[in-house]
């Protein structure tokens, strides 16, 4: 496994870390606690050190699995670094919510669930793009790291400009950033300043939502609680975090073009998460899956040879003929 350090936390993370959005059984159909504790022993006995979360995923039930393992005398908590999220309970039309008060109580909550004293990093939930704009809200993050209740702290963002503005603040040492084959805008610009301030980059969503697995096709039905299914045009939360914002159907055209080019010895996933850690910029990718043998084919990319010129050339080419006048600026 190759490590690489975020930031200037100081700690240094696996380049492939483990995403549990969907283990906590919301807005990706049912996965039960037995399954989704099992994910987590996988990642972590392949050589997985980071583990991503938030106390939304499953009104804190992704948390709570976390805590149980690390409780698991097998392993040692102070090998494993978690990182969280905060603020996705608040009304997003109020931004004075993120506040110390609120902030507090749902660092306290996510402590209970963790099963510890310090969360290693609380990053801010993908907030209202005002929320960067009000200083009074980082310096509740101080306040709360100040107090030993949070190790570090980040943000989740879903816009390239939210993360260039976050990272203005001197205590935020890494963003979490929507980065894939199908969106590619944080490479042109964000990246450069994450590197020069010294910010640690987590690339989420690397595999837009499941379309850069081969998995899916035209005829895949998705369950009714399954956010590919209900928020494709964005009616629950932001049209980005499905399908990377791409339309179903032109992004399984997107995924055909790009199969063309998936080395031999690699799977289109195994392709699309080490086409993401070529980017120096970028500390770690977190793929989700609740396949034992998924995720082990995902951790073995860290290991892995760079892709080569042409398919970094072909996969651009593909993005700014099929994908870019979608996407590119909106997010």
């Amino acid at each position: 496994m190759e490590f690489r350090e975020l930031g200037s936390t100081g700690h240094e993370l696996s380049a492939v870390g483990l995403g549990t959005w969907n283990i906590g059984g919301a807005a990706w159909g049912d996965v039960d606690d037995a399954t989704g504790r099992e994910v987590i022993r996988t990642a972590l006995d392949s050589g997985v050190t980071f583990v991503d979360t938030a106390d939304v995923y499953g009104d804190g039930r992704s948390e709570s699995h976390i805590g149980a393992v690390l409780d698991d005398p097998e392993y040692d908590r102070d090998d494993v670094f978690v990182a969280t999220k905060a603020g996705r309970r608040l009304d997003p039309h109020e931004p004075a919510g993120y506040d110390r008060e609120h902030l507090e109580r749902f660092v306290d909550r996510s402590l209970d669930n963790l099963g510890t004293d310090t969360l290693d990093l609380l990053q801010l939930h993908c907030p209202p793009t005002e929320v960067y704009y009000q200083p009074e809200t980082f310096e509740a993050l101080d306040a709360l790291q100040r107090e030993g209740k949070i190790g570090h702290y980040g943000v989740s963002v879903e816009k390239v400009e939210e993360g260039l503005k976050a990272i203005e603040y001197d205590g935020v040492e890494s963003v979490q950033i929507i980065f894939n084959m199908f969106r590619q805008r944080p490479a042109d610009l964000f990246f450069d300043e994450a590197a020069r301030r010294d910010v640690g980059v987590i690339a989420r969503v690397p595999l837009a939502s499941g379309l850069l697995t081969g998995a899916i096709d035209r005829d895949t039905e998705f369950p009714d609680d399954d956010h590919r299914n209900f928020n494709r045009d964005g009616e629950a939360f932001d049209r980005g975090e499905t399908f990377a914002g791409l339309p179903f159907e032109d992004g399984l055209d997107a995924v055909e073009a790009v199969e063309q080019y998936v080395p031999e010895d690699l799977t289109l996933a195994q392709t699309a998460l080490r086409w993401i850690l070529d980017f120096d910029a970028v500390t770690s990718v977190i793929p989700g899956s609740t396949s034992p043998e998924h995720i082990q084919e995902n951790v073995a990319v860290a290991d892995r040879r760079p892709l080569d010129h042409r398919v970094h050339g072909a996969i651009r080419d593909i993005y700014e003929e099929s994908v870019y006048d979608a996407v590119h600026q909106r997010w």
